[in-house]
């Protein structure tokens, strides 16, 4: 898969070129200008120019064409960015401008106890003008003493179409195998609305809800299709910085009828996974999760709750 970052056209010119003055202020005033509109943050402007009408009271009208003026041009840099990426994702192939992350863990023990396991996932993202593609894939396996003792694969893709600032449709397939609560494939898919509760820098929230139907095969033969409810949720809070706090959640009830929706359902599963990424370099972190999975009404032989602490490295491309 080829992978090529945006390039944005953002004008140098207009970032760290000093705006003239309609008249001549001090030389020492104007050098600490135009070094805070050479760093092009508007922090650091907004923050002289304040120093600088407070220590220069005559040059208050002065000071104000000058920010008119810088404003002005951050304004334009930022329309031709936006257009500069709106044109780059318009004319982007369907294999390019993907991001995401590998993640990967594994261990191994002998003497009283001989196992081995591996956990590994892929995220993959595009971000489109008013569409975003996820792709996961997960894999646990563990053995011990020459036994399977863990073997999950999850894969799932999910489309979003944000049609509003908050508001998005979303669409979800998703396939589960986990031979040791009792059944070979579980496929979902699922469609509904979600809502961005928030979403800043360093804050994160949105939640989903709709129908879905699930068939699973279950290990003896069997299988089992049913309608049913989903509801996501996915949280990132960065604590501070190098360190995220992550919350995932999805729930899904099925109904006991094959094609009609009743209120008596008769199964719920969860899946929950809470997380703390500790970045390492801006490409590189380690992450400890702890996940949940709960089945309301497992196959015989299979209990309903189930938990796995991992601790793995991620990197991101």
């Amino acid at each position: 898969m080829t992978i090529r970052p945006i390039r944005l056209l953002v004008p140098a010119l207009a970032l760290t070129c000093a705006v003239p003055a309609a008249a001549e202020l001090p030389e020492g005033i104007q050098d600490m200008i135009d070094a805070a509109i050479a760093t092009g943050d508007p922090t650091k402007v907004a923050t002289v120019l304040e120093l600088a009408r407070a220590t220069n009271p005559d040059e208050v009208e002065t000071l104000d064409a000058i920010e008119a003026e810088w404003t002005a041009a951050q304004t334009a840099a930022a329309a031709e960015a936006a257009a500069a990426k709106e044109q780059t994702i318009r004319e982007a192939g369907i294999f390019e401008l993907w991001s995401g992350e590998g993640e990967i863990g594994a261990f191994q023990s002998s003497g009283n106890t001989d196992s081995v396991g591996v956990a590994a996932g892929i995220k993959l993202k595009r971000e489109g003008i008013d569409w975003t593609h996820l792709i996961r894939g997960r894999v646990d396996y563990q053995r011990q003493n020459g036994e399977t003792s863990r073997e999950q694969f999850l894969a799932a893709y999910e489309p979003r179409w944000q049609f509003d600032e908050n508001l998005f449709v979303y669409g979800l397939a998703q396939f589960e195998r986990d031979e040791l609560q009792g059944f070979d494939a579980r496929y979902s898919v699922s469609g509904g609305l979600g809502y961005k509760v928030f979403d800043r820098e360093g804050l994160k929230l949105s939640v989903k809800a709709g129908p879905a139907y699930r068939i699973t095969e279950f290990a003896d033969g069997t299988s089992a299709s049913r309608v049913a409810g989903l509801f996501g949720a996915d949280f990132d809070w960065e604590i501070f910085d190098g360190l995220t706090f992550t919350q995932d959640a999805n729930a899904l009830a099925e109904t006991g009828g094959e094609v009609q929706i009743i209120v008596d359902g008769s199964n719920t599963s969860l899946n929950l996974v809470s997380g703390l990424d500790f970045a390492i370099s801006e490409k590189l972190k380690s992450r400890l999760s702890y996940a949940v999975e709960y089945d309301s009404n497992p196959p015989a032989g299979a209990v309903s709750t189930d938990t796995l602490t991992r601790f793995t490295v991620i990197y991101g491309f």
